[in-house]
């Protein structure tokens, strides 16, 4: 009996200084994580956007066409400043058309970015937004993307 009290002891006394700390990330970059803008989470705001079908109606095809090729081309140009982290498209529902996530700090901001797109000028894409918390890493997506898609939009 008293060797088992003396085993647990010794091993108390070896773990006892680990049980009162908080685990780190032995993998954390801190230069990584300021250039992402990173909270200690890794983690930052955004702002999400979804768009929805707009209430413009009786839109000439030819009107339409063009609106949603300049949204393809806004789209290409807010993924090059880095504002837009994410975007794609919803598969067929009665609402919502597609997503963005905009590196945005307010919803202010996220709008005035968001009216840049001509489909949204033309009335054919309406816009709801919300901020959300989610992983800075996000802004890292449109690089990795370029590396995997074979043909660009």
């Amino acid at each position: 009996m008293k060797a088992l009290y003396i085993t647990l002891l010794t091993l108390a006394s070896v773990f006892a200084p680990y049980s009162g700390r908080a685990q780190s990330n032995i993998a954390y970059d801190s230069t990584l994580a300021k250039k992402l803008n990173a909270d200690e989470y890794g983690m930052k705001k955004y702002v999400m956007v979804f768009l929805k079908t707009g209430s413009a109606a009786n839109v000439p095809k030819s009107r339409s066409d063009s609106a949603f090729a300049g949204h393809m081309q806004n789209i290409n140009r807010l993924a090059a400043s880095g504002k837009l982290v994410v975007a794609g498209p919803f598969f067929k529902n009665d609402k919502y058309r597609g997503i963005f996530i905009l590196n945005a700090d307010t919803i202010e901001e996220g709008r005035k970015l968001v009216e840049t797109d001509p489909a949204v000028q033309a009335g054919l894409l309406d816009m709801e937004l919300l901020m959300w918390y989610g992983s800075a890493a996000l802004a890292e997506i449109p690089e990795i993307h370029k590396k995997i898609e074979k043909k660009s939009h």
